[in-house]
């Protein structure tokens, strides 16, 4: 593994992918706008949630190598899979020899740092990707808060193609988000929270609180991971100070460039510029 040679102060770098991300990105700048951010979408070869732990784990680590190598000291996993299948392995084998002086941070751990005040059951449940599901990665970071704490997951597969798609607002889309729901919480009576464990599912969130019954606390992650990332670099300021802060954002995707714009429109309500990169190793 080829080590990442120090560099001047850069941009905090922030990957998905695809295109959820975007939802993380636009909190995190509300929450932080003075900063610089490059964006970087896998967008060519999402979606991460059907893949294997290994493949979801060696797209990232080309993903966090090339943002470092963009000059980024500091990376945002904005996508839960990356989270969920990555990010400790990148954490504990891959900085060391790489770039031990920087670091990347997933929105796992943020999301969950919250639940312990919002539930009042002590039993909640998560709304999230096959992989992300799977992985147990929500249970297990509950349970290192809050053991008291029961947690139910349900995997819902038909919501990230509705979202790309456009039909986040169609009828169509109404049986499916019923349809998870009514399965997470046949699970477990008393769930009183629920986390949606996917950057895409906030666009979904008109018809999420629709179908979800009066009482239960639906809990989206931009403005938690937002909060903690500003507290984190008050609390680190040998990060902080290699973070560049003109208020500038530079989009990046491993798609066409046209794609991307295309489909951003839909997260985001601005116009964008776009660069093509590859990752392959």
């Amino acid at each position: 593994m080829k080590q990442i040679l120090p560099s001047a102060p850069g941009p905090i770098g922030v990957f998905d992918s695809g295109y959820g991300g975007l939802t993380i990105l636009s909190k995190i700048r509300e929450a932080l706008p003075q900063y610089d951010y490059i964006y970087l979408g896998d967008n060519a070869r999402t979606p991460y949630g059907t893949r294997s732990f290994d493949i979801v784990y060696e797209f990232t680590l080309q993903a966090v190598t090339k943002l470092f190598e963009m000059g980024c000291h500091l990376v945002i996993l904005a996508c839960n899979t990356a989270s969920a299948k990555a990010l400790r392995s990148i954490q504990i084998n891959d900085l060391p020899q790489l770039a031990p002086m920087r670091r990347v941070l997933g929105v796992i751990r943020p999301t969950v740092e919250c639940i312990g005040s919002i539930t009042q059951s002590r039993h909640i449940g998560v709304l999230a990707t096959a992989g992300t599901i799977k992985s147990e990665s929500y249970p297990l970071e509950v349970h290192k808060l809050f053991p008291d704490i029961q947690v139910s997951g349900e995997a819902c597969p038909m919501w990230v193609p509705l979202v790309e798609n456009n039909e986040a607002q169609g009828e169509g889309t109404d049986y499916f988000i019923r349809k998870y729901i009514d399965e997470l919480l046949a699970k477990d009576k008393q769930i009183d929270t629920v986390i949606l464990g996917c950057t895409h599912y906030p666009l979904l969130l008109p018809k999420i609180q629709q179908y979800m019954p009066t009482g239960i606390t639906t809990v989206a992650q931009g403005e938690l991971v937002g909060a903690s990332l500003k507290d984190y670099l008050r609390r680190h300021t040998e990060i902080d100070k290699n973070c560049t802060k003109g208020g500038n954002c530079i989009y990046c995707t491993t798609e066409a460039e046209d794609k991307f714009i295309e489909s951003a429109s839909t997260f985001l309500n601005e116009e964008v510029t776009v660069k093509r990169i590859s990752l392959e190793a």
